[in-house]
Formats: C-alpha cells, sequence, structure tokens
C-alpha cells in the first residue's frame, strides 16, 4: 500500500474516533501555500485544527513527537489562513491523533498561536 494510502486509512480512523467524541467535521486535507491540515472539526464552540500520526513501530518512538517545530509552524500559518478565508471568530485550538498498532490518543491543545 501507498504512503498516501496508509495515511488515509488512518485520517479516516481519526475522523470516526473524532465523530464518536461528537466533533463535528468541517473539512479534510486543506492545503494552501504553507501547508497541509489534516482534519478541522468542530468541539462545541471552537474550530479544532487536528494533525493525525501513525506509526508502526514505536521503538523509535510514539507518533506524536514526529510533530515537530517546523510542522507546527507550518499547521500554524495555514491555520491562519483557513480562519481568513472563513471569518472565523471562534475559540481555536490545536489538537494532535497520534495512532498506533495499540490505541488512538487525543492530544487536546497539543500547541498553540504563542509557539511561533
Amino acid at each position: 500500500m501507498k504512503s498516501c494510502d496508509v495515511g488515509k486509512v488512518f485520517e479516516d480512523k481519526a475522523v470516526e474516533f473524532l465523530k464518536s467524541k461528537g466533533y463535528e467535521i468541517l473539512d479534510r486535507n486543506f492545503r494552501a501555500k504553507t501547508g497541509e491540515i489534516d482534519i478541522i472539526a468542530k468541539d462545541r464552540n471552537t474550530v479544532v485544527f487536528i494533525e493525525v500520526r501513525f506509526r508502526k513501530n514505536t521503538s523509535f518512538g510514539l507518533p506524536e513527537e514526529t510533530v515537530n517545530r517546523k510542522k507546527i509552524k507550518n499547521i500554524i500559518f495555514t491555520a491562519n489562513r483557513y480562519i481568513s478565508m472563513k471569518n472565523i471568530s471562534s475559540d481555536i485550538r490545536f489538537d494532535v491523533i497520534a495512532i498506533d498498532e495499540k490505541e488512538i490518543r487525543h492530544i487536546k491543545n497539543a500547541f498553540d498561536l504563542d509557539f511561533i
């Protein structure tokens, strides 16, 4: 299976997980010059920008540990583009969904706008 196919499979799992928690999915794979955001969802009155990470073999680290400084900056810049395009005035949050062979972990408030 191609890596883009693998990514879609795990993004689909993340979407189902979020829906089961009551999230409304607003967008998937939003792209701008600055990068891509895997999932954009709504948790009550908060718009949530979500990065999905999968790692089969965790002996080299957890999936969430692969969200580095550069990726975070790209997500924030891309989220700002989305916010301005959609005229969003509600609260926002940045989460990570980490998936490995054992579980799905939802890290809320994984980082914030003050990061950059």
